[in-house]
């Protein structure tokens, strides 16, 4: 049923230009042979999602994807192609994922009889360790009426290496039977495997009476790989061998004008035997079929379906199209979109309207008021256009819609002006006008040919493919923009924010378009490194000790992110348990301790590390030490306590029950020096015990019964203080046999 075709060597066309055939003409379709004639709506680029939080503009998005469904029902198409970016977010929130599958459910789902028969195999691409099949009007328990097939785009491309691979919400899309995913390409596990292995399209074969047609889909993968794969003549299509009366399409979602040397994709590198080229990604509407130089293929781009930039390209009217494919030929019909907010861009030149003007360059009022009368008549040049749009939708039978908010941008060249008004003041006398008042004006000014002398040279930082001894191939091969962004991050020295955490927010941001992420790593990783430089007391820390300690708290946040990614890749849920497991032993631990059960001496010094108790712990602890080892003799010192009638005597009976503490004591104390000494700290707390307390602190103390909780952190004073230790604790005494007698 295959055969293996590799691609003509890169750029191979030019040699040959004058003996291949012009591309066939593509309004030959003939009328009267429905049942031989494949009906296909072609859209791209739909970006559900884009400024959801918007109150004016948030729901565009969807709002024209439930029209391009109405288009379909509306022409009666056999099936819908997307070529990529269904979604703006690589994690579309619930409400998106919500309607998107509501929208599928309500307008492809029915009784209407699929036409289109297919021919390959329906398991191809199906779930791993499922039954039903990849192509869901195969499945006998989902009611297809009309298939939809998409694949990803950069925005909603696969992300993650669970059990299941790499997902998207495509692909929770079309495990619901709503969408049938193709063109996900296996990327090569390891970096060994990179050079050695390419990118294999297997199509989507689909017959309609006598008209065969394949289905090329190649998601998005990054230009540069895409680039190389190209010229290195890497890119397998598997096609039937009948292949000559095949009409083949070719779904591919990359950039199609040049942002760099290997940062797009040459038209004309594309197999012979493509008949035509649905192009996704580029947003600008130029659905018209275009002849491709030297090759027999035409490329048509639809361009996204709501704008998501202010730019030129995203000015001209949006549009979807009607492909009708008829055995060899084609036809396409663009059909406009009527939902899209109406976008009008102009540009001005304030020293060439001061001169045609008469006003002053450097009177802001009049520059002001110049301003605001050129975006009041591009506002009533929008409204123009919605009602020729409305018009229009009339005599075609269609009900006419309620006026929308303009999207006005306009760019004016501030070249010789002095003062500028701020933009989004100036905006917000238009609330309620447009659509996007805070981005309605953009300054600009011309470049000056002298400034490029006047350049200050900053130093790059040394990356690893600067490599001179590499060629070009092997850099491509080796390039990562995570690696990247890592090491040019690494030789800024930052002094606050980690270079994990900061590099995969940027990726984040440049590879989701996840507006959001640099903000909340920079919200979260500040407010960690606030929590862990504040001082133990109200005290001022010094510049020189605040330094080292943001430095210390950088480079345990750094450590900490380290690990959890670690954790992250190889077992989460194995170091969770062992976590949760060690912080068990560590709580049990000390509930002995409250109840007088057994202690071990590894827990008192990991305790004795943290933190001394307060003074009037003391002596309550070291009874507490004496019940673990000898219960007999703790009710004896505690009734002649309670017998004391006066406070001298008390005191020598403490010093006598105390003596026999020590002896155990003196042993944990040893055993402690030895594994944790911390001989000053216990000096200073012995120190502070050793001054004499107020008598008025045993009512303070009968009221905040708590102590006793903490008195579990107690370590013995040195021996070098242990008179000052004991006097403290026979006070402390007193003050408990009068809390008791009262």
């Amino acid at each position: 049923m295959w055969s293996d075709i590799l691609p003509p060597p890169a750029m191979s066309y030019h040699d040959d230009d004058d003996e291949r055939s012009q591309p066939p003409p593509t309004n030959n379709i003939r009328d009267g042979l429905q049942e031989d004639t494949i009906r296909i709506l072609l859209a791209t680029d739909n970006h559900i999602g884009y400024m959801e939080r918007d109150p004016i503009r948030g729901q565009d998005s969807i709002n024209t994807f439930k029209e391009i469904l109405q288009l379909a029902v509306k022409h009666d198409v056999d099936f819908i192609l997307l070529a990529g970016d269904l979604f703006h977010e690589n994690k579309p929130s619930r409400e998106c994922i919500y309607k998107v599958t509501a929208l599928l459910r309500e307008y492809t789902l029915g009784d209407k009889p699929v036409a289109i028969e297919l021919l390959s195999d329906p398991l191809e691409g199906k779930a791993d360790g499922f039954s039903f099949p990849a192509v869901n009007y195969e499945d006998p328990n989902l009611n297809v009426g009309i298939p939809v097939f998409s694949i990803h785009g950069n925005h909603d491309d696969p992300q993650g290496a669970g059990a299941a691979g790499a997902l998207c919400a495509l692909d929770i899309l079309s495990v619901s039977g709503l969408v049938n995913y193709m063109g996900k390409i296996d990327l090569p596990l390891t970096e060994a495997q990179a050079p050695t292995s390419g990118i294999a399209v297997r199509p989507v074969l689909i017959r309609k009476g006598n008209t065969y047609l394949g289905m090329y889909g190649i998601g998005n993968v990054k230009d540069q790989r895409m680039h190389f794969e190209l010229r290195s003549n890497r890119v397998r299509m598997f096609m039937p061998k009948d292949k000559d009366k095949w009409f083949n399409l070719l779904l591919l979602h990359q950039n199609r004008v040049k942002h760099g040397p290997q940062e797009f994709v040459p038209e004309g590198m594309f197999d012979d035997s493509i008949n035509l080229v649905i192009w996704g990604h580029e947003h600008d509407c130029r659905i018209v079929p275009e002849p491709v130089a030297g090759k027999n293929y035409y490329i048509t781009q639809p361009g996204s379906s709501v704008a998501t930039s202010l730019s030129e390209g995203e000015a001209r009217e949006k549009h979807v199209a009607l492909l009708e494919i008829q055995e060899k030929e084609f036809k396409l019909t663009p059909l406009p979109l009527r939902t899209v907010r109406p976008f009008i861009i102009d540009e001005v030149t304030l020293s060439d309207a001061a001169e045609e003007e008469g006003f002053d360059l450097n009177d802001q009022m009049e520059i002001t008021k110049y301003l605001k009368k050129k975006v009041n008549e591009l506002i009533e040049k929008a409204k123009e256009l919605w009602e020729e749009r409305n018009a229009q939708a009339v005599q075609d039978g269609d009900p006419e819609l309620p006026e929308m908010l303009p999207l006005i941008r306009l760019k004016v060249d501030t070249t010789g002006v002095t003062e500028t008004s701020n933009p989004i003041r100036f905006g917000q006398e238009f609330q309620g006008r447009v659509a996007n008042p805070r981005d309605l004006l953009i300054y600009h000014r011309s470049k000056k040919t002298s400034s490029r002398t006047a350049k200050v040279a900053i130093d790059q930082p040394e990356l690893s493919i600067d490599d001179p001894d590499l060629s070009i191939s092997e850099k491509l091969a080796k390039v990562r923009v995570g690696t990247l962004v890592k090491e040019y991050l690494a030789a800024q020295e930052l002094q606050l924010l980690g270079e994990g955490g900061m590099s995969d927010a940027i990726l984040m941001f440049v590879e989701k378009d996840d507006t959001h992420a640099i903000q909340t790593h920079v919200s979260k990783a500040l407010k960690v490194l606030m929590k862990n430089v504040q001082p133990t007391d109200d005290v001022e820390v010094p510049e020189d000790e605040l330094e080292d300690m943001l430095a210390k708290a950088k480079e345990q946040q750094d450590k900490e992110y380290a690990e959890n990614a670690r954790a992250a890749k190889s077992s989460k849920a194995k170091g969770k348990v062992k976590a949760d497991e060690n912080d068990e032993s560590e709580d049990s631990m000390m509930m002995d301790i409250d109840t007088g059960g057994a202690a071990g001496e590894s827990d008192f010094e990991e305790l004795d590390s943290d933190e001394a108790p307060p003074p009037p712990k003391k002596r309550a602890t070291a009874a507490k030490g004496k019940a673990t080892t000898a219960a007999k003799k703790k009710a004896p010192a505690k009734a002649v306590a309670k017998k004391a009638p006066a406070k001298g005597k008390g005191k020598k009976v403490v010093e006598e029950s105390d003596d026999d503490d020590a002896i155990e004591l003196d042993e944990d104390d040893d055993d402690e020096e030895e594994e944790a000494p911390k001989p000053a700290k216990r000096t200073n707390r012995a120190a502070v015990l050793s001054q004499p307390a107020p008598a008025k602190k045993a009512p303070a103390k009968k009221k905040a019964p708590a102590p006793k909780q903490s008195q579990l952190t107690f370590t013995p004073a040195g021996r070098s203080s242990r008179a000052a230790a004991t006097k403290a604790r026979g006070r402390m005494v007193v003050d408990d046999d009068d809390d008791d007698d009262d």
